[in-house]
C-alpha cells in the first residue's frame, strides 16, 4: 500500500477528509470538538470514550432521513417484510463498519476517503471522492424539498384560506427560495463551520423528538386519521429492493465512522465492533419504531415524508415539523461544506497547486463554488417536489459507502499482505469482501435504474 506523496496531492486528501468527516449529521461536527482540528490526526491525543463513540456514531446514522421509513415499510410489503430486511441489511453494515476501522489501521489514515485513497490507489479515490460530492449535493436538494414540505403544512395551519385561494407569499417556491436565500446560503459561505455546533445539537434533540411524537401518534391517534389499507406481504420481489435506498440512505454513517474510531481511547477492533453493532442496534429500534408506527398509522397511504401524512392542525406534530426545519437548515450548510471542500481538493491536485500557492484566490473560488451549489440545488428542488424520487437516487449511491469502497479495502488491504501460506481465514476474508462490492453493486445499480426509468420519466 502506498500514498502519493506529492505536496498538493496529499493536502487535498487531508484537508477534504478532515470537512468530510462531517458528513450525514451535524452531530458529528459537535460530538468530535474533542477530537481537535485535524479529527483524529494524533491517535496518541484520542480521548473518546467508547459510550461517547456510540452516542456519535447513533447520531450520525439518525436524521432526516428516518421521515422515509414508514414509506419504505409500505414499499416492502408490511411490518415483517420491513423489519426483515432491515435485519438482513444491517448485519452487513455492522460488517462495513468494522472493515473500515481494519482498514484505518492498517494504513493509518484517519477519514474515510484518506483510507481508500491508501488502501486501493488512485482510482478508487477519486472515485469516492466524487461519490461523496454527488451525494452531499442530492442530499442538499433533499433538505430543500424537506423544508418546502414542512412549511407548507406549518402555513396551511396558521393562513385559514377558504378552499382553492392561493396567494404569493404562501407559494411553495416562493417560501423555499426565501427560506434559502435569506437563512441557508449565508449559512454556506463562511470558510470554516464550527460555530453551528450549538444549533446541530438542538437539532439531534429534534430527530428524536420527531421519532417520539409518530409513534404517540399511533398509540393515540387523532380521530381523523385511519388506515385504508396495510399490506401484509410483498406485492413483488421487486417491490421489496425498492425500499433498500431508504435503508441506505438511513444507516449511511461510513463516511463519518473512520474519524470516530480513530478518535477512541483504544482504537482496536474489538471495542470498535461493540461501539458500532450498539449504535447499529439502537438506530435500528428508532427506526423500526418510526417505520413501523408510521406505515400502521396511514397504511399504505402513507406519504414519503410521513409528516405530511399528518393533519395540519395538530400542534405536536407542527413541533416536528420546526425541528425538522431547523434541523435541515443546519445539516444542509454542513453538508455542502464537505462537498465542497471535496471538490476543492479535486480542483487543487487537477491543477497541481498547493495550498499556500491560492491562498489569494481561495475566497473567490470559494464564493463562486457556493453560488453554484446553492442554485442548483435550489433550482432542482424547486422542480422535484417528491422526496422519494431524490432518496432513490442518492440512497442507492449511499450503498457504494456501506458496501463497495468498504469491500473493496477489504480486499486490497488482505492481497497486500505478504504470507508464504494464506490461511481459511484469509479466504473468507477476501470472498466476503467480494460479496460486499457485488451486494453494493446490485443495490446501487437496482435502486438507480429504477429511479430513472420510474420516477424520473413521469
Amino acid at each position: 500500500m502506498s500514498i502519493n506523496s506529492d505536496y498538493g496531492e496529499e493536502w487535498g486528501r487531508s484537508e477534504a477528509g478532515e470537512r468530510a468527516r462531517l458528513l450525514q449529521s451535524p452531530c458529528v461536527e459537535t460530538a468530535m470538538v474533542a477530537m481537535g482540528p485535524k479529527g483524529g490526526e494524533s491517535r496518541g491525543s484520542a480521548s473518546t470514550s467508547a459510550l461517547g463513540a456510540v452516542f456519535i456514531v447513533v447520531n450520525a446514522a439518525l436524521g432526516a432521513g428516518l421521515l422515509n421509513f414508514p414509506a419504505a415499510f409500505s414499499m416492502a410489503g408490511g411490518v415483517g417484510a420491513g423489519i426483515a430486511l432491515q435485519m438482513c441489511m444491517l448485519v452487513f453494515i455492522i460488517g462495513g463498519l468494522v472493515i473500515l476501522g481494519y482498514c484505518s489501521q492498517a494504513s493509518n489514515e484517519s477519514t474515510y476517503q484518506e483510507v481508500v485513497w491508501a488502501v486501493c490507489g488512485r482510482v478508487p479515490g477519486v472515485l469516492c471522492e466524487v461519490a461523496i460530492a454527488v451525494y452531499t449535493f442530492g442530499t442538499c436538494i433533499a433538505f430543500l424539498i424537506i423544508i418546502g414540505d414542512q412549511q407548507d403544512k406549518i402555513i396551511a395551519a396558521l393562513v385559514k384560506d377558504p378552499p382553492g385561494t392561493e396567494r404569493w407569499y404562501t407559494d411553495r417556491k416562493f417560501t423555499i427560495s426565501l427560506t434559502a436565500f435569506l437563512l441557508i446560503l449565508p449559512l454556506s459561505l463562511p470558510k470554516e463551520i464550527g460555530f453551528q455546533k450549538y444549533a446541530s445539537a438542538l437539532s439531534v434533540v429534534g430527530t428524536w423528538y420527531v421519532t417520539a411524537i409518530i409513534i404517540i401518534r399511533y398509540i393515540w391517534p387523532d380521530q381523523a386519521i385511519s388506515p385504508e389499507d396495510i399490506p401484509t406481504r410483498p406485492s413483488s420481489w421487486m417491490s421489496v429492493f425498492n425500499a433498500m435506498p431508504t435503508i441506505c440512505f438511513g444507516f449511511q454513517c461510513h463516511v463519518s465512522s473512520v474519524p470516530v474510531f480513530n478518535s477512541m481511547k483504544r482504537p482496536e477492533l474489538k471495542p470498535w465492533g461493540a461501539v458500532v453493532t450498539a449504535a447499529m442496534v439502537i438506530a435500528l429500534f428508532v427506526y423500526i419504531g418510526t417505520g413501523v408506527c408510521g406505515f400502521l398509522t396511514f397504511g399504505s397511504r402513507v406519504d414519503q415524508d410521513v409528516l405530511m401524512s399528518y393533519p395540519s392542525s395538530d400542534v405536536p406534530v407542527a413541533i416536528a415539523r420546526a425541528f425538522i426545519i431547523l434541523c435541515v437548515l443546519t445539516s444542509y450548510p454542513i453538508l455542502h461544506f464537505c462537498g465542497r471542500a471535496v471538490l476543492e481538493g479535486l480542483w487543487l491536485r487537477f491543477k497541481g497547486e498547493a495550498v499556500e500557492e491560492d491562498v489569494g484566490r481561495e475566497r473567490r473560488r470559494r464564493w463562486a463554488q457556493t453560488g453554484t451549489w446553492f442554485l442548483l440545488t435550489l433550482l432542482l428542488a424547486l422542480f422535484i417536489p417528491d422526496i422519494g424520487k431524490v432518496i432513490s437516487l442518492i440512497g442507492g449511491l449511499a450503498a457504494c459507502f456501506i458496501f463497495v469502497f468498504p469491500g473493496l479495502c477489504l480486499i486490497h488491504t488482505k492481497l497486500s499482505e505478504i504470507q508464504e501460506a494464506r490461511p481459511a481465514s484469509w479466504w473468507v476474508m477476501v470472498c466476503y469482501g467480494v460479496f460486499m462490492v457485488v451486494l453494493g453493486a446490485f443495490i446501487f445499480g437496482q435502486t438507480t435504474a429504477n429511479a430513472v426509468s420510474t420516477d424520473l420519466t413521469k
